[in-house]
């Protein structure tokens, strides 16, 4: 019996942990194949692959984000291959299962829930006896009807064996990321989140969670994103993970899920003082800070709590955090939203996600939408359209706030130029990303694609329409963050460069004889002229430079010579160095 387990991934560098264990519990007495594919491969593609891989059991791990295309491809094999037996698993079927065994009848057997043990159970039922009514927490057809079985009780996860060695994952390990768990449940019971049905916490054994870890190390996993949906749930098993990272990581990179209000002080502590800056990086939902939308979807959480973790994490520079916001939860209109929005944005994160509530089957939200009068997508993701108190049209207004935040603030494209913005030109940052993303909106940009150089000359299009003041020190800020963006000298800049060639190049030259005007450190890089003219770019700002790189501050009434070096000789983005005009007058010299 040839078994062929597929999935369609968001991205190429995703990985599929489900398949993996799949396969861990089935083999060797049931050889699996795993195949990966993107939501973006064409359909034609991934059915000719499949076909030629003979399967006589195809198995698909369905999520929301690739649902409709894998039943695309499950329709077209089966007028090809019609004696193929297609199985369903993964967290999409395994609620409404009924649903969707009338829905999709070209679909055999859907494996509901945690599926080791029930899917190795039907392929064994498939290869001998096909007493399929013993297979629990899996369903069938017998003739035209659809039976489905008694759950199965949960899995001992240490009869699970690893699914983290299997030879064929090592030469893309570099390059891909790797998903790794080190427990199963959640303690939470959010009523938007799947992971709130499963009671209570169950942990794989910590030795061999260490040395699967170090195995993947070892053979040149980097970046390890924990699955879990609260690492730090408890302490104890917390800090001695983070400390066995931290004495092994080699370079890698390691990402977890952490609920911030009950992260401990002496966890802190010892990440702030331990943690080597950049191996560590955190994912924190915060969702909502309405507390009335709080309590009606039971999610507990003490903001307060939540804000001094993250402000202190922050204050550490050691670990990144991407915070996570649901626009359209109960009780929280368009202006209760803005308020979380500000309220979570004042924390600083690196990255802030917006997301958009979906009714995920199985949720009690899904069940309770009539409540409050829940519009939503029929098929997934389920996204909601609209409710009681956010019609439509607001959504679509904070879809706007969504585009341009992933396009400036995540992408950290400016973010001298988006500090000084939201802090001096604009009410709040929800404010500006919303009249930002109107503006937007309104030119028709979200139809077109964009180089850098349109990101900041749409910028500068919007503040000139709006009448922004003190436009000639955004500029400045915008070229010190186009700079920054670049790790190589750029061909061109979008704006007209102050200093003609003769200006530049007598500028080169000085830097060249005195490189002790700019700095000690300036001059320790020991350029040459032709250096200075291969690797480096000067313009003129109205600040002073010096002192606003020193202390963050803004000092108007001087301006800056900016220099960015270009280094050749490493990857990183520019360094930026200023000399202050009026040193260079005090020198009798001129700019």
């Amino acid at each position: 019996m040839n078994v062929v387990l597929a999935t369609l991934n968001a991205k190429y560098i995703h990985t599929s942990l489900a398949l993996r264990c799949l396969k861990a519990f089935c083999e060797p007495e049931i050889p699996v194949e795993i195949v990966e594919y993107t939501i973006k491969d064409p359909a034609m593609n991934v059915v000719s692959d499949l076909f030629s891989r003979a399967p006589d059991v195809l198995g698909f791990s369905c999520y929301i984000w690739n649902m409709e295309e894998t039943i695309h491809i499950i329709r077209m094999l089966k007028k090809i291959r019609p004696e193929i037996r297609i199985v369903l698993g993964g967290p999409e079927v395994s609620y409404d299962t009924d649903y969707w065994m009338e829905r999709l009848p070209e679909v055999d057997f859907i494996v509901m829930g945690e599926g080791e043990e029930t899917f190795k159970h039907l392929l064994q039922e498939l290869a001998t006896t096909r007493k399929y009514h013993f297979v629990y927490g899996a369903a069938y057809r017998k003739g035209t009807e659809v039976i489905i079985n008694p759950p199965r009780p949960k899995l001992d996860l240490n009869m699970i064996p690893t699914p983290y060695r299997f030879a064929e994952d090592v030469p893309s390990l570099a390059s891909r990321v790797v998903y790794f768990e080190t427990s199963r449940g959640c303690p939470f019971s959010c009523q938007f989140c799947l992971s709130s049905i499963e009671v209570g916490v169950r942990y794989f054994d910590i030795e061999r969670t260490k040395q699967d870890i170090l195995y993947l190390i070892d053979q040149g996993a980097k970046l390890i994103k924990f699955v879990d949906r609260t690492f730090n749930i408890k302490r104890d098993y917390a800090l001695e993970i983070f400390e066995f990272l931290i004495n092994n990581h080699r370079g890698c990179v390691f990402q977890f899920e952490i609920t911030a209000d009950i992260m401990r002080p002496e966890v802190l502590d010892y990440l702030s003082e331990h943690a080597p800056p950049g191996i560590f990086r955190f994912e924190i939902g915060v969702q909502s800070t309405n507390d009335a939308t709080n309590e009606l979807i039971q999610r507990r959480q003490n903001f307060a709590k939540l804000s001094r973790t993250v402000t202190k994490v922050k204050e550490s520079g050691k670990i990144d955090q991407h915070l996570d916001l649901i626009a359209g939860l109960p009780e929280e209109d368009y202006a209760s939203f803005r308020n979380t929005f500000n309220d979570v944005f004042a924390l600083g994160p690196e990255e802030l996600q917006l997301g958009f509530l979906k009714m995920l089957r199985g949720t009690g939200m899904r069940r309770d939408a009539h409540k409050y009068g829940y519009l939503y997508m029929d098929n997934s993701p389920y996204e909601i359209l609209g409710n009681d108190i956010l019609p439509f049209a607001d959504i679509v207004r904070i879809k706007r706030v969504e585009d341009v935040l992933e396009k400036y603030w995540n992408a950290h494209r400016m973010d001298h130029t988006l500090a000084f913005l939201i802090r001096e030109e604009f009410t709040s940052a929800f404010d500006f990303f919303q009249e930002f993303g109107d503006y937007w909106e309104e030119r028709g940009w979200q139809r077109i694609g964009h180089q850098l150089e349109d990101l900041f000359t749409r910028l500068e299009a919007f503040l000139i329409h709006r009448g922004t003041k003190r436009l000639n020190l955004i500029r400045g800020l915008m070229k010190l963050d186009y700079f920054l963006n670049h790790k190589y000298k750029p061909r061109k800049v979008w704006w007209d460069i102050s200093l003609d060639k003769s200006g530049q190049a007598g500028m080169l030259r000085l830097l060249a004889e005195r490189p002790e005007l700019v700095s000690e450190p300036f001059a320790r890089l020991r350029l040459a002229e032709k250096d200075l003219h291969k690797h480096v770019m000067l313009e003129q700002v109205p600040f002073d430079l010096e002192h606003y790189l020193a202390d963050g501050q803004i000092t108007e009434g001087t301006s800056s010579v900016l220099i960015a070096h270009f280094d050749p000789g490493t990857d990183k983005k520019a360094d930026i160095y200023a000399l202050p005009v009026e040193r260079l007058r005090a020198e009798e010299l001129t700019v």
